[in-house]
């Protein structure tokens, strides 16, 4: 299968786009600074000429600013990137009649849950800029494939972690603080929970939902079905790095945050369709990531940011060429 993965070098993308590749598929990698294609998904010419001159018969959708912080502080760039952005991936699709556009939502369009596990068919409840843009990309691929006859698939991650992992999330800040014997602050007392997996069952998620046709027009929870406390995560990280770091209770960082938030998946739906099982545990997965961050020395390889413009080189995994300024 020839598949155009956008956001390729982001930490799903770059573990996905190697997973793929290990099962014999073709990629064409899609980035804002580095990839097969270089380009702004938001631009209209760079997605309709540009991408659209490519080779490929599928689309794996995962660029976006996921900082929510960021998205709070500029909701116009959350919701042109990650609304706009994802509006311009949908033409393309219908436009080279995909075979598949596999979009990568959020756990956040559930926000605070009103119930656990979540299913997906749990109402709404967002907050955040970002939530709301996964809300709004939602409704337009569902559209997409009433009107369009778009064969998509929307999967709702819970928290992922793994190898290539930006640093400032709540493994990677874990695995840090053992490997240096620095003390975890957890905020609230770790009292929030979540249901936190391995990246290479997402990978297999994506997988099955491009290779299966019960996957079509589907949404569906991806994670292990299992509640973890951040305050389980942080002891399960300091046992497995054999560390001695301290655990230090934190207040909440703010009001809203004082009523711990519980928020972990029903994975029944993925499960009974696509016949989907975990197949990394939790605790094999932080073992490869305190592996990983200690291998690494903490020293992930940069971004090449000599590209600039748009434009597309050799793609599908060789050489690619540099982009014109």
């Amino acid at each position: 299968m020839k598949i155009l993965v956008s956001g390729a070098n982001g930490f799903i993308g770059t573990n996905l786009t190697s997973y793929l590749k290990g099962k014999g598929h073709l990629i064409t990698r899609v980035d804002l600074r580095a990839g097969d294609c270089v380009g702004d998904i938001a631009d209209e010419n760079f997605v309709l000429e540009t991408l659209a001159r490519q080779d490929f018969d599928s689309i794996v959708h995962l660029a976006a600013i996921v900082d929510v912080r960021a998205c709070i502080e500029d909701p116009y760039s959350c919701y042109r990137i990650n609304s706009f952005g994802t509006l311009n991936m949908l033409e393309l699709a219908v436009r080279k009649r995909a075979h598949r556009f596999i979009y990568s939502s959020s756990a956040n369009v559930y926000g605070v849950p009103v119930k656990n596990p979540v299913e997906e068919t749990t109402q709404f409840n967002p907050r955040t800029p970002y939530d709301h843009s996964k809300v709004l990309s939602e409704s337009m691929i569902q559209s997409y494939g009433r009107h369009k006859a778009l064969p998509f698939v929307i999967l709702r991650s819970w928290k992922l972690f793994g190898e290539h992992d930006v640093p400032t999330t709540a493994v990677s800040r874990f695995v840090s603080a053992c490997l240096k014997g620095e003390p975890i602050q957890l905020y609230n007392a770790g009292r929030d929970t979540t249901d936190p997996y391995h990246v290479e069952n997402y990978c297999l998620a994506v997988e099955m939902c491009l290779e299966k046709e019960e996957a079509v027009g589907e949404v569906f929870n991806v994670g292990t079905g299992k509640e973890v406390s951040i305050r389980q995560l942080a002891e399960l990280v300091k046992k497995l790095s054999n560390s001695d770091c301290e655990l230090i209770d934190m207040p909440p960082r703010a009001l809203e945050e004082a009523q711990p938030m519980r928020s972990y998946p029903s994975i029944e739906k993925i499960r009974s369709n696509l016949g989907y099982e975990p197949v990394v545990s939790l605790e094999e997965g932080l073992r490869r990531v305190i592996k990983y961050q200690a291998l690494s020395n903490f020293k992930r390889k940069p971004v090449d940011t000599t590209k600039k413009g748009t434009g597309c080189g050799s793609h599908q995994g060789r050489t690619v060429r540099k982009a014109k300024s």
